[in-house]
């Protein structure tokens, strides 16, 4: 049985229309495909800038870190110093003192040590002139006794 021309062409017709909406579906698949690769290295992409992201804000947090502890450190070493500089004054000013102290020690050491050797020599000049005295006296006594015993 021979089908009527006009149903095998629109048969043909519709076979010509099918086969290029399959074309079109594959090439859609296919572009599809490309695009889902794409958007996947896209995304791969972006997680590993992410990653790198979180990577590069972790140093910085670190680096702060480091930044504030060294800032401390700092702050704590010039208390250290200012305390020790405050110390250096203040045992200067001891030091000064003491030395003041000293040469007024050492003014009345020899004011005294001066006043003491005045002394000496007048305790000797008292005791030369007691012995002087004790010598008269005893020469008064010895006349004295001779008086008497002669007169006796």
């Amino acid at each position: 049985m021979a089908l009527p021309s006009g149903f095998g062409e629109r048969l043909e017709q519709m076979e010509e229309t099918r086969n290029q909406r399959l074309s079109l579906l594959q090439a859609e698949k296919e572009l599809q495909t490309t695009k889902s690769e794409l958007f996947a290295a896209k995304l791969s992409d972006i997680k590993f800038a992410e990653r790198r992201y979180f990577n590069l804000e972790r140093k910085i947090v670190s680096q702060q870190l480091f930044i504030f502890f060294l800032k401390s450190e700092n702050d704590r070493l010039d208390t250290d110093y200012l305390r020790s500089l405050q110390d250096v004054r203040y045992l200067k000013n001891e030091v000064e003192d003491l030395r003041e102290l000293e040469k007024e020690k050492e003014k009345y050491y020899t004011s005294e040590n001066g006043e003491m050797n005045e002394f000496m020599e007048h305790l000797e000049n008292f005791v030369v002139e007691l012995q002087v005295q004790v010598e008269e006296l005893r020469s008064y006594t010895n006349q004295a006794t001779l008086i008497i015993q002669i007169t006796l």
